[in-house]
């Protein structure tokens, strides 16, 4: 599948409906959707159905380059299916550049929607972010008295500096961390390789073929923490597959979420 077919196929996707829609804030974008498994849903160690719902919260930061002109219902459909394995979700919104967002605003946002989800219950909470959602994973798991206990980022911008110099998506960074002085400082504080997430593992999933953010950001920051950050290369994957259901990709980032059970 072409990089072009793997984002029609998401995003060709009709949206999913939560259960319930929780606000953490007064503006229309701090809010978090909530999906949870149903009697019968996921199958435990011995495949029987139902003995997943007590998994682990999984948080899911959608992506877009941190703009307003991307919201969370592209990865409903994904929300929506994890919880059709058993595992309840939280997809959360957050305020984006163009809408209220920006630093640092977007990431208070994400650290509050965090802890809004997590609602002081569970006791693992797993972050999983796509894409720019990925980079904020990284960022929001490096926040003293965070509760996500691992991270799965999904094609992050893992190297804000590198995303920078690159250019990527027509200078989102700049736009996310905006202009004016200071901004080498901005940057620095909101670049996920130079604040890595203490005592947190990192598990980063990332396309070979990905033409939006490359392979190379994520290649850089598991160099740069190696001691907490696996990395998994996907062969062939571009940006969008591994949060489409139904594809390898998924199923790659499902395994990671509901590891195989000893017998």
């Amino acid at each position: 599948m072409s990089a072009a077919d793997e984002e029609t196929a998401l995003l060709g996707l009709a949206p999913v409906a939560p259960d319930r829609t929780v606000a953490y804030g007064p503006h229309p974008d701090q809010v978090v959707d909530l999906y949870g498994p149903r009697p019968g849903d996921g199958a435990g160690s011995d495949g029987g159905a139902g003995s997943a719902v007590s998994g682990p919260l999984v948080v899911l930061l959608h992506g877009g380059f941190w703009r307003a002109a991307y919201d969370r219902r592209h990865l409903s459909p994904l929300a929506a299916a994890l919880a059709g394995q058993g595992l309840p979700v939280a997809l959360a919104e957050y305020r984006r550049v163009g809408g209220g967002g920006g630093a640092p605003r977007t990431f208070e946002d994400v650290a509050a929607a965090v802890e809004a989800a997590a609602d002081g219950r569970r006791r693992e909470v797993v972050l999983v972010g796509h894409s720019a959602g990925g980079h904020l994973a990284l960022l929001a798991a490096a926040r003293p008295g965070t509760p996500v206990r691992r991270v799965i980022a999904v094609s992050p911008v893992a190297d804000l500096a590198r995303a920078h110099e690159l250019g990527l998506s027509d200078g989102a960074v700049a736009e996310l961390l905006g202009p004016g002085p200071g901004f080498a400082a901005r940057l620095a504080a909101a670049d996920p390789v130079r604040r890595p997430p203490a005592g947190v593992p990192v598990t980063i999933l990332h396309g070979t073929d990905d033409p939006d953010v490359p392979p190379d950001l994520s290649r850089r920051y598991a160099a740069a923490s190696p001691a907490t950050t696996t990395l998994r290369e996907l062969p062939g994957v571009g940006h969008y597959a591994p949060v489409t259901p139904g594809t390898a990709g998924f199923a790659a980032l499902l395994s990671l979420l509901r590891p195989p059970r000893s017998t």
